[in-house]
Parts: structure tokens; C-alpha cells; sequence
């Protein structure tokens, strides 16, 4: 077991050796503006949908946009596509799956337009992107290990679904992502353009659950998996993080902390009307469920036996139960992403 897990470090050591000697010859890599004169701008945005518009200030730092610092975006060592995105999947059947796949294993499970669909972390941690289509429409599948942040969106940009790509840069230890039709940056834990043209338009988060594959493949036997035929050569199954999910401390530096729920304790976050609030799985499922007001909004928080995860949902006037598709990540990325951010616990 020591012997494997050298060759791993090793391996994973090697790996960012060449991403760093990559960066001095790739010449499409990002470069933000250092120093310079900044000024604020408020500026209308339009969702994701086009449907509505709102108001933000953001900044601008020698004609860039920008509604986050700049120093406060860091190189986290890959350079620009240095983890490559998969943009042609695969899928597998669930019993080909198991072949690679145990039933505790953990992934991000999709049901849209018809389509069933499980992306196995032990492929993500590799690619962290995946650009999928489902009945031809477009579907941007993320995961960020460094949050344990698995978050699917409608890639939606000025009108268009379009590829996006891993920018090789972190934001409060979070995935930067990048679109390829402007080269915008957005984060993935707020979902929203936070250098570039498209800066502070949000994306649609899709309703996705993290779940374990074995769970997942009881309710859906006919499903189709994310396969490892990826066109990329890596150690899928092996992660190169560790045990980095259930020890203390992060890679890369993050802005507020809160101790109301320990760093890497599992959220379930909501934005409404510019608030945030958080609510910790833990306390939902000793409760089975709960329902909150926050925002003039009625929220029920319910755990689902059959899959093991929490789900959240808007109560109408009438009763009726409108699924909300919240932001899952670690506490420290979404209290330091939404430093005001409720609590329920």
C-alpha cells in the first residue's frame, strides 16, 4: 500500500511538473492586468435565459471587466486547458460501469430531457469539465475537487451554449472556468463571470444530485455512465488528492472563514434576491426535513432516503413543492464566496 501510494505522489508530482514547464510555451494561457488604474461601473445584465435584466457594479482595470480583485485570482499551477475537458463523452452501460465502478463510489447523477446520466468523480478529478449533449442541447457538467463542488449548468453565453474550458486558475480555492466563444472567466461556486466580457452574468444551474453510484444504479438500472474512454490517458481510480477531503486546511489560500460549521463540512447553498443562505445536509437528515423562510421564501429541505442526499424546494402558496438546484460545495468555498451567507444547521 506505501509502495502504491509513492508511485501515485510521484506520478501526480510529475504531472504538474509539466504543467508548469507547459505554461512558459503555451501563449493562449490568461493574463490579468497588474496594477494600473481601476475604476467602477455599473452595468445591466441579462440571466442566462435572456429573460430578465438586473444591475451590478463591477470594475475595470485597464479596459478589463472584472467584479472580483484580481490578485485575488491565482495560477493553481495547470496552465490553460492544462486539465483538459472532456468534450465528446462516452457512456457505458450500469453493468459495464461496474466493472470500474464500486457502489460507494460518489458522482454527479443528471436526469434531463429524457436522458439518465452518472459522472463518476474518479473520471472528474481528472477533467473537472465535461461538455455534454443531451437530445442535442448542450449541458456543462463541473466538478472542483478542491471544494468536492459538483455543479451542472445550462452553458448558456450571450445567446449561445458554448464549450467551456479549465482556465488553470482558482478563485477561493475554487474552479475558474473559462467560455469558449469570449474567453470570459467565471467561477464555479457562484456560477457567475467574474473576469471578461460576460462579467456578473450568471449561468442556470440544472437540477443535478451528488449521490453514490450504487444508489444511483438501483433507482436507474438502464442508465449510462460517464466512460473512461476519455481520449486522455490518467489513473482513473486512483485520486490525486489524497485524503484531502477529511483532513484540516486547503491548497490555496481562501478570503473569510467561518467556523459555524468546520472547513470542509458539506453545504447546500441558495442565492434569493442577492442572499445567501446555507443549509448543512446533517442537520436535515437527523431532522428527515425541515421547512425555513428566508427571503419571503417558504424552503423545504428533505432527505431522500433512496439516494442518501438532501434535496431542496420552494413551497408555493398552493402547496405545491418548485425544486431548487442549490450550489453543493465544502463550507469554507461557500461562506468565503458569500462571506454574509445564513446558516442552518
Amino acid at each position: 500500500m506505501n509502495r502504491q501510494r509513492t508511485i501515485i505522489i510521484a506520478v501526480v508530482v510529475f504531472i504538474f511538473v509539466i504543467f508548469g514547464l507547459s505554461r512558459a510555451i503555451f501563449k493562449n494561457d490568461f493574463s490579468l492586468p497588474k496594477g494600473g488604474e481601476t475604476q467602477k461601473e455599473t452595468i445591466t445584465i441579462q440571466d442566462s435565459g435572456g429573460e430578465s435584466f438586473s444591475t451590478k457594479e463591477i470594475m475595470i482595470t485597464d479596459g478589463t471587466k472584472h467584479s472580483v480583485p484580481l490578485d485575488s485570482i491565482l495560477g493553481g499551477g495547470p496552465p490553460k486547458d492544462g486539465i483538459p475537458s472532456i468534450d465528446n463523452p462516452k457512456f457505458v452501460s450500469t453493468s459495464d460501469a461496474s466493472k470500474f465502478l464500486k457502489d460507494a463510489d460518489p458522482g454527479i447523477a443528471l436526469i434531463l430531457d429524457g436522458a439518465t446520466r452518472f459522472y463518476p468523480f474518479q473520471i472528474l478529478v481528472w477533467h473537472e469539465i465535461v461538455n455534454d449533449k443531451i437530445n442535442g442541447r448542450r449541458v456543462l457538467v463541473t466538478y472542483c475537487p478542491l471544494c468536492l463542488s459538483g455543479i451542472v449548468f445550462d452553458p448558456a453565453v450571450a445567446g449561445e451554449r458554448v464549450e467551456f474550458g479549465t482556465s488553470g486558475k482558482l478563485w477561493n480555492s475554487n474552479l475558474v472556468m473559462y467560455d469558449r466563444k469570449t474567453d470570459s472567466l467565471w467561477s464555479q461556486i457562484l456560477g457567475e463571470a467574474i473576469v471578461g466580457e460576460m462579467t456578473g452574468t450568471r449561468l442556470e444551474v440544472l437540477p443535478s444530485d451528488q449521490i453514490r453510484f450504487g444508489d444511483w444504479r438501483k433507482l436507474h438500472p438502464n442508465g449510462e455512465v460517464l466512460s473512461r474512454d476519455t481520449g486522455a490517458t490518467r489513473f482513473y481510480g486512483q485520486d490525486p488528492y489524497g485524503d484531502y477531503y477529511v483532513t484540516p486546511g486547503t491548497y490555496f489560500p481562501v478570503g473569510k472563514k467561518d467556523d459555524r460549521l468546520g472547513d470542509k463540512d458539506f453545504v447546500l447553498g441558495i442565492v434569493v434576491n442577492g442572499k445567501a443562505k446555507a443549509y448543512w445536509p446533517e442537520a436535515v437528515k437527523k431532522a428527515g426535513e425541515i421547512e425555513d423562510r428566508f427571503q419571503d421564501k417558504t424552503i423545504v429541505a428533505r432527505y431522500e432516503k433512496d439516494i442518501d442526499a438532501v434535496r431542496l424546494f420552494e413551497k408555493k402558496n398552493d402547496g405545491a413543492l418548485l425544486r431548487l438546484n442549490p450550489f453543493g460545495a465544502f463550507w469554507f468555498s461557500w461562506a468565503a464566496a458569500h462571506p454574509d451567507t445564513e446558516l442552518y444547521k
